[in-house]
């Protein structure tokens, strides 16, 4: 699934980055009523930290933010649409235990936790390498692995930041990531 998708399904709503339930259920490839009737039978699972229903004012808000703002008969829900929270995603995938279902959930997850690390979105094999051949350091400059290059990026790391164990640390980190 594709993370550049997900995350313009997230929405900032309250302070907290959360998913609609019309979303979830597209994603989750089920319908939203009967998304919200697996909710509502686990509803333990789901403080209002966790999914909340939006106000009126916060739907017409966020209707006009992504551009939903056709008004009429039979064009949108009439009830009011639940957000979830990462942590109420998390426990959604306790309760959805379908195959897609399982594979949708990796995909969000993925896609907070790029959002949060504020991490470049990769479609491709190709863009991955370029990617793990990169390196943005503090000052801007961009490196490229190649021979003891990783060594030498270490041993700058470590001596800026004096500290005895960060040479090895950062040769862990290099190890994994090529």
């Amino acid at each position: 699934m594709e993370l550049q998708k997900i995350q313009q399904m997230i929405y900032e709503v309250r302070g907290v980055k959360v998913m609609l339930d019309k979303d979830l259920a597209e994603l989750y490839q089920v319908t939203t009523g009967n998304l919200n009737k697996a909710v509502k039978r686990n509803i333990k699972r789901f403080p209002s930290d966790f999914m909340f229903q939006l106000t009126k004012e916060e739907w017409d808000s966020l209707r006009f933010q992504i551009g939903i703002l056709d008004v009429g008969r039979g064009q949108y829900t009439k009830y009011l649409p639940y957000a979830f929270t990462e942590q109420g995603l998390a426990m959604l995938s306790g309760i959805l235990n379908s195959d897609i279902a399982i594979y949708t959930n990796i995909s969000i997850m993925r896609a907070f936790v790029a959002i949060r690390q504020n991490l470049p979105i990769v479609s491709t094999q190709k863009e991955l390498e370029e990617l793990k051949q990169r390196v943005t350091l503090g000052s801007g400059e961009s490196v490229t692995f190649t021979g003891s290059a990783p060594d030498e990026l270490c041993a700058r790391e470590s001596k800026e930041r004096r500290g005895n164990d960060s040479f090895e640390k950062c040769k862990r980190l290099f190890q994994n990531v090529q």
